[in-house]
This record gives structure tokens, sequence and C-alpha cells, in this order.
């Protein structure tokens, strides 16, 4: 395993980290602990989760689960590896009912943070993540919240997910302006099928340090290949069926440069990855062991600047703001 610093913080963190989002859905705890056991065994220190993980997820879901969470915490319980891993989760979406039960104000991270540590059964998370931008909360709020969390020990660095460019920029200036640390990551889509944050977000980490850490790196499965016969429904979802239908050109193009790769689809989606400068580590979002060595196997391939030229031709890069759109 292959291990290097999360953006400019000191922490290191292994280039495969481990997602959790499925357990307690797709993944039931017996064999989450298999997956994360394994994990361990292959070098992943980095474990990542959210306090509504552990059923369906949407943008306008009504209260999240803390499943994924509990399992996680029975985990690091029974497995006494606290101290091998970073331990990562996010807060944002409603955990309750109420008008506070959600989003970024002081008052609802204090509360989701420990929440978080008594489904974790631990007494600190190495990184605290902002689930989505609140541009309803200021930053001032936010950042003295964080700050007190720090102070408390109840968290060690700070996080961002699914932030434009502009509302990094914003956050890690106010940050400065406080003489606090702000954010050492940001946690967004990115993948060869979607390539939108190159526009802007990762000119903006880049500039301020921030290491990126990419979640759906198969896009859904679409970069998995099309689907084999005996594969599970999962991948046979109408909204993915009909986005294979979409680059079914380009997939065709992807299958066969993988072919004279001599690796599967998955694992050159995910290796593109790790060839990114900006990005520290990639989420596997892995439901089973098998799922998990794929995204460690990646780590062996070394993608030369001819093939990375020919990703380049299939999966077209949308260019840099403003040069892009303006120039």
């Amino acid at each position: 395993m292959e291990h290097t610093h999360l953006g400019r913080s000191g922490l290191l963190v292994s280039r495969i980290g481990l997602g959790t989002m499925n357990f307690g859905d797709a993944t039931d705890q017996p064999e989450a602990f298999e997956i994360m056991d394994r994990a361990v065994e292959l070098g992943v220190n980095f474990f990542d989760t959210a306090d509504v993980y552990g059923g369906p997820q949407s943008p306008d879901m009504a209260q999240g689960y803390g499943t994924s969470e509990e399992i996680l915490g029975e985990w690091l319980k029974k497995s006494g590896r606290r101290d091998e891993i970073v331990l990562a989760t996010k807060a944002y979406q409603p955990m309750g009912l109420g008008p506070n039960d959600r989003r970024l104000s002081a008052y609802h991270l204090k509360r989701a943070c420990e929440a978080s540590l008594r489904r974790l059964q631990t007494d600190h998370i190495d990184l605290y993540q902002m689930h989505h931008v609140d541009r309803a909360t200021p930053f001032e709020e936010i950042w003295q919240a964080m700050e007190q969390l720090v102070a408390e020990g109840k968290i060690t660095y700070v996080g961002s997910s699914n932030y434009a460019g502009w509302d990094v920029a914003t956050a890690q200036l106010t940050a400065e302006h406080r003489h606090f640390l702000g954010l050492v990551s940001e946690q967004s889509q990115y993948n060869l099928a979607n390539r939108a944050i190159e526009q802007e977000l990762i000119p903006a980490l880049e500039h301020f340090g921030i290491g990126l850490i990419p979640y759906a790196p198969l896009a859904s499965g679409v970069l998995a290949g099309s689907p084999k016969d005996e594969e599970t429904v999962r991948r046979k979802a109408p909204e993915v069926q009909e986005q294979l239908r979409r680059v079914s050109d380009q997939l065709a193009e992807y299958e066969r440069l993988c072919a004279d790769l001599g690796h599967s689809p998955a694992e050159v989606a995910q290796a593109w990855l790790l060839h990114q400068p900006a990005v520290s580590t990639i989420i596997a979002g892995a439901r089973t062991v098998k799922h998990l060595e794929s995204a460690v196997d990646a780590l062996t391939i070394d993608l030369d600047v001819a093939t990375l030229t020919e990703l380049d031709r299939t999966w077209p890069r949308p260019g840099v703001a403003p040069m892009s759109y303006a120039w």
C-alpha cells in the first residue's frame, strides 16, 4: 500500500480509502467486518463514513440512519484497531426531524459530532467533513464551532464535501483570517465520465493545498464496463442503464483500451484517478471483499503518457475556467 499526505497536512493516508456507505444497506454487519479486516491487512488506513449512511440516500431525505457508523463502531470495539486507522465521518444531512437537526449551524455541529462519537464508540474523529455546503450559515460560525471541537479533542482535522470552488476559497480565507488551519480535504464526485470539477474546484484545491478525495470512482458502475448477464441488478437499475446508453460509444472504446492494457475497466478507472496530482486518496465504496481487492490492485497499474492521452481523448477534459468558456 502507498501512503501520501492528505493535502498540505502532515497526515498520511492510504492511496485507497474504504468507503462504508453500503454498510447497513447493501452490506450486512458480518460482511462489513470481513471487508474492514481485509482492508487493514491490505494496508488501507483511511476509513470514510457519514452519520446518514445505512440506507437509501437522497438529497431530500427526511432523516438519516446512523447504521454505518454503528457497524464501524462495533468493529472498532471488537478489533481494537482504532489507533491503526484514520477515521473520517461527515455531518450536514438531517439526523432528526427538528429544524436544527441538520445543516452546519454551531448548534447542530456540536450535537452531530457528539452523536457520531457515540455511534463510533470512540473519543475522537480524525477527519470531520461538512457533507454539503450550507450557504445560509456564515463560515465565521462554522469555524468557531470547529475550533471548539478541535480544542475539546473531539476532532483533529476538518474537510468539506460537495463544495464548489468559490465555497472552498471563501471557507479557507475565512479560516486563515481566524488563524485556523481550515480545510485539509474536499470529497467530490470525480471520475473519467464526470470531470466537471476540473474546471474550477480542482484549481482551487491545488491553490490552497487541499487534498482531493474522489468518490464514485466508477461512476455508479458505468466505468466497470458493460454489465454481464450474471451480475446483480444493482448495475441494471434504470438510471445506470440510461447512463450506459448515453456513453455506449465511449464505453466501447474504453473497454477496448482496457483489454489492450490487460486490466479490467474498473481497475483502469481507479488507476487513472491515482495519476491525478490533486488526488490524495480515492474512496472505494466496496460492497464485498472482492470489490476492495480490485481497488487495491489499481495501485499496481502504471499508465504511461500515451495511455493517459488516449483516455483524455475518449473521456475529454472540460478545460479550466475561465479559458474553457471565455477565451
